[in-house]
């Protein structure tokens, strides 16, 4: 693990814009989060930090990919999610004072923008208006994970998955509206893991998917070809 400090070259000033939450931040509020903050990167399967862990700030992607879930004692690993580049995490320990809520581990090679805790909390002290900001972020997250459980109960696996990578590319609702993406980065295991469905289930809905054109599996990543014809498929099983 390697860290640095931030310079936000253009590049990643527009990966940070993605997300309406950065976006949205008064410009004071964001250029002092970005003064504060340092580049980290991280190796293939580097854990970032582990649940019980003593919070240690605030985190976007800029570059790659990082897993968010547990791995029971038998080696099972529940998957919350895959946070990809232009996303944040990592507040709720500072809301709460409390410790991590789960494990966090890099997919492929990762860089992140870490703003400490010593640092965020004094960017919070000048700029007190980010505390609801970030109750915001959380809410947003808590928003899509009540959805989620929704689709667990409600929906048949093809239209679990299909809602699933249109949630993705779309950031879970907290892209820009035109940040949406063609190609999602999740593997079809994890995308199992996700929705508690085999593998064997995945990639049954996803070969049907692909013959109807509407995605194309690539080796870690999924196509989208017709992000509108898997709305419509979700919408109809809905």
């Amino acid at each position: 693990m390697t860290s640095s400090a931030a310079h936000n070259p253009p590049a990643q000033l527009d990966v940070l814009q993605r997300g309406h939450w950065f976006a949205a931040l008064p410009d004071d509020a964001r250029q002092a989060l970005l003064a504060a903050a340092r580049t980290q990167s991280l190796a293939p399967a580097q854990r970032l930090f582990s649940r019980g862990d003593a919070n240690d700030g605030l985190y976007a992607v800029l570059q790659g990919a990082v897993r968010v879930g547990a791995v029971a004692p038998s080696g099972r690993e529940a998957l919350l999610g895959v946070i990809v580049p232009g996303q944040w995490f990592g507040e709720i320990a500072t809301l709460d004072g409390g410790v991590r809520t789960h494990d966090a581990v890099a997919q492929g090679h990762t860089l992140l923008l870490h703003v400490p805790l010593d640092r965020l909390l004094a960017v919070l002290e000048a700029h007190p208006t980010l505390w609801r900001y970030l109750g915001q972020l959380v809410a947003e997250k808590l928003r899509a994970v009540f959805s989620g459980m929704e689709d667990l109960v409600l929906l048949p696996a093809p239209a679990r998955v299909a809602r699933r990578l249109l949630a993705m590319a779309q950031g879970h609702g907290m892209w820009q509206a035109d940040a949406a993406v063609q190609t999602v980065q999740v593997q079809q295991d994890q995308l199992g893991a996700m929705l508690a469905l085999t593998r064997q289930t995945v990639s049954e809905v996803l070969g049907d998917f692909e013959a109807r054109g509407w995605l194309k599996r690539r080796r870690g990543c999924i196509d989208l070809l017709d992000p509108a014809a898997l709305a419509q498929h979700a919408d109809r099983a809905g």
